[in-house]
């Protein structure tokens, strides 16, 4: 069963451009098969070159886990969440995450985040 979790993050910026645009972020995590990773890091470059072209993807990285080297994580930013779910719902991704089913030990967790603006009130100028 995929699980999907939606979180909201804080940020320290004040009139955050990501705040007023609707901007979000997906965290994917994966645990690979031991001895598969080379081939999961071939098929996960094809899907993100796949999906840097897809409309409302607005960037993206993959990263490994130091000390479980065979747990990696995509972290995605996209213009808005309907964007995100036009690619989560796509043919595209369904294609491509089939490439990757045969190296998943476990189903992956994809985790939604939207920025809070957080706003420092400087009362020194009281």
């Amino acid at each position: 069963m995929l699980a999907i979790d939606f979180y909201t993050a804080l940020s320290h910026n004040r009139g955050s451009e990501d705040e007023d645009r609707g901007v979000i972020r997906v965290i994917i995590e994966r645990e690979i098969a031991e001895g598969l990773e080379q081939f999961y890091e071939s098929a996960i470059a094809n899907l993100n070159e796949t999906m840097a072209e897809f409309p409302g993807y607005a960037s993206g990285e993959s990263l490994k886990n130091l000390r479980h080297p065979n747990r990696y994580v995509v972290i995605t930013r996209w213009q808005n969440e309907e964007s995100w779910n036009r690619w989560y719902h796509s043919e595209t991704r369904r294609e491509k995450l089939a490439e990757l089913r045969p190296f998943l030990l476990t189903d992956e967790k994809i985790t939604l985040l939207r920025q809070l603006g957080y706003y420092r009130v400087d009362e020194s100028n009281s």
